[in-house]
């Protein structure tokens, strides 16, 4: 491909994509940074309103109050709950498709690869039943009768789910959450034109909607996903644009709905299948992973080798996997599949194809994920990507890059795996932690976005910089990608952690940020603090562990977030949401959330100055537990 001559493009942690996209003759998202670099004030500040046609009004120090007498403080915390409930409803409806999956999968007696995760939930949510298909419905069916509850009637199993002192926390604060899908709509109803003016009672549902979008859109749909697709297991595994074959039939998967895939991923390594790729010219098909989707697939990789080729990258590496050329077809069922990539997929005639309607592209053919008819959906996408690999291949310029990424990066780590691996109990952790060898635990989640620093800048320097103060970082969401594909994620990344946490993870053979996979993953970060909290005997806000979705992009975002601060977390962002035109929002989020929750957003857009403050707080923790 020629130069983009004149195409400045944003800054990027991981500088051989960077160098790579420079070189590309089509515009993406990093070129489009400098022409959005004109913000509006009003937005940044959470102080426009528009819902009604006496606007958009916009609060200044000359006009305080919007045409119907809303206040700056009233404004912003509409703004933020309608976005932390759409960010929990997009959640909410993944855990629901996947529970109709699994309660589906169950009813036709079909493949369960996680036996030992079935009967854990099982066990969790106090199903007794023997046959495992039964106890399979009868899981997911609690899990729906509990989304479907209306507002007014709490989750049966938010208890079931949550630590104890948590909840007995959430129940005095007046925060536990009622049916999760019915949360989402009282919250939209509330934040409407001239109903709710009071800001306190907007942030408690936010809280509200953080928990049921953790417990339930988090740690449910992990869980869920494991009955179905089996357990993670650790596992080295390539990253990057290196993983593309071009000898394959490569399919890009974005998306967060994993289980949409079980019976495609199957199919595809048919002889049926096969066989159509070879009288095309291919030795076959591939599924290339990119965003939350392919970080799934890979934490699972251990029991799709013969058909995964690795992770790609993340949302803003998307279109970098594209334009290689090597791509065949664009499966996507969620979002986080960029509108970008469309313009590109025409370029270089590459099949769209969307399994969910919410995340139909204006170009691509929408084929809604049809269980009853599972398999003959699967043919019929299989033979329209082969129509599409002989319409491309030999008119389309490949533009490989097989040098970027890695081949080593640790994959698989779950609390399930990560405990198995120290010997089935989480006390060598704990000793470490007690002996100062690992000072704290990071939790390093969330998206990536191009205006904090760059293209994963912040997120990167960010973990350099925790893990030379002896701090292990973990890892859930988008920020795995980047963090991966800069080989943080490799163990020899060892050397470039503090001399403590370099002799444990040497010892140990691993890297000093553990890779739990997809931004779902959070739930997962959720279990480790609930166990050791637990093992400790103390509150999780007791634990050294902090926080940071340093490049947090969505509404989803949020939602995470505010269940973050529900569990007493300390929050570090390298953007403020849009609040900043509240001082009420402001001091709630940064002070007074400490009193209520234990929690508390920090604000902070440098990595070095954001691991001064995250390590402080570690060191604070630490001194409370006398260690």
């Amino acid at each position: 491909m020629n130069e983009c001559v004149g195409c400045s493009t944003c800054k990027s942690a991981d500088k051989p994509l960077e160098g790579y996209i420079k070189g590309l003759s089509m515009e993406t998202s990093h070129h489009r940074v400098e022409s959005q670099s004109t913000k509006c004030g009003f937005g940044l500040q959470g102080v426009c309103c528009r819902l009604c046609s006496n606007g958009p009004c916009r609060i200044t120090p000359k006009a305080p109050r919007g045409i119907c007498g809303a206040t700056a403080d009233v404004i912003v915390a509409r703004n933020f709950l309608r976005a932390v409930a759409a960010g929990s409803g997009c959640y909410i409806h993944i855990v629901e498709n996947t529970a109709l999956n699994v309660l589906k999968t169950a009813k036709a007696r079909g493949e369960i690869k996680g036996k030992n995760a079935l009967n854990h939930l099982a066990e969790l949510l106090g199903v007794e039943a023997e046959d495992k298909y039964e106890k399979a419905e009868q899981v997911a069916q609690k899990v729906l009768d509990d989304l479907y509850k209306p507002e007014y009637e709490k989750m049966e199993l938010v208890e079931k789910l949550a630590y104890a002192p948590r909840y007995e926390k959430w129940k005095a604060l007046g925060i536990l959450p009622g049916g999760a899908k019915g949360e989402v709509f009282h919250g939209v109803v509330k934040c409407s034109t001239n109903l709710n003016s009071d800001p306190v009672d907007m942030y408690t549902d936010c809280l509200k909607l953080g928990i049921s979008t953790g417990l339930y859109g988090l740690t449910l749909t992990n869980l869920l996903n494991d009955i179905l697709l089996g357990e993670p297991e650790l596992r080295l595994a390539p990253v990057g644009l290196r993983v593309i074959d071009p000898d394959y039939i490569n399919i890009m998967i974005t998306g967060h709905q994993h289980t949409i895939f079980v019976d495609l991923q199957e199919r595809l390594k048919s002889e049926e299948a096969v066989a159509k790729a070879k009288a095309a010219g291919a030795k076959g098909f591939k599924l290339v992973g990119c965003t939350c989707v392919g970080q799934d697939l890979q934490l699972r990789g251990a029991h799709y080798t013969d058909i995964f080729e690795g992770h790609a990258g993340n949302n803003y590496t998307s279109e970098a996997v594209l334009a290689t050329g090597g791509i065949d077809a664009v499966l996507s069922e969620f979002n986080c599949t960029l509108p970008g990539i469309e313009p590109i997929c025409d370029q270089l005639m590459i099949k769209q194809i969307c399994l969910d309607d919410v995340a139909k592209k204006a170009n691509a053919e929408l084929k809604p994920f049809d269980f009853d008819n599972r398999e003959k959906q699967s043919m019929e996408i299989i033979d329209e990507i082969v129509e599409a690999y002989k319409a491309r291949r030999g008119k389309v310029t490949m533009n490989l890059f097989p040098e970027h990424g890695n081949d080593d990066t640790l994959t698989g780590v779950s609390e399930g795996s990560l405990k198995k691996f120290l010997g089935d109990t989480w006390k060598p952790l704990i000793d470490l932690l007690v002996s100062g060898d690992i000072k704290g635990v990071a939790g390093v989640v969330g998206c990536s976005n191009l205006t904090a620093g760059g293209h994963d800048v912040l997120t990167v320097e960010l973990t350099k910089e925790l893990i030379s103060r002896d701090i292990l970082v973990l890892t859930a969401g988008c920020s795995s990608g980047g963090i991966e594909n800069c080989g943080l994620m490799e163990p020899e990344a060892a050397k470039l952690a503090g001399p403590k946490l370099r002799a444990v993870c040497e010892k140990l053979g691993i890297p000093p940020v553990l890779n739990f996979g997809p931004c779902l993953a959070i739930g997962r970060l959720e279990i480790v603090a609930t166990e050791l909290a637990k093992e400790i005997g103390v509150d999780i806000p007791k634990l050294p562990l902090v926080l940071s979705a340093a490049q947090w992009l969505e509404e989803q975002a949020l939602a995470d977030g505010c269940f973050g601060l529900a569990l007493g977390l300390p929050l570090h962002l390298g953007l403020p949401p849009f609040v900043t035109g509240s001082k009420l929002a402001v001091k709630l989020l940064t002070e007074d959330m400490k009193e209520l929750t234990g929690g508390q957003v920090i604000i902070n857009g440098d990595a070095k100055e954001s691991a001064d403050i995250l390590e402080q707080i570690i060191m604070e923790k630490r001194a409370g537990l006398n260690i």
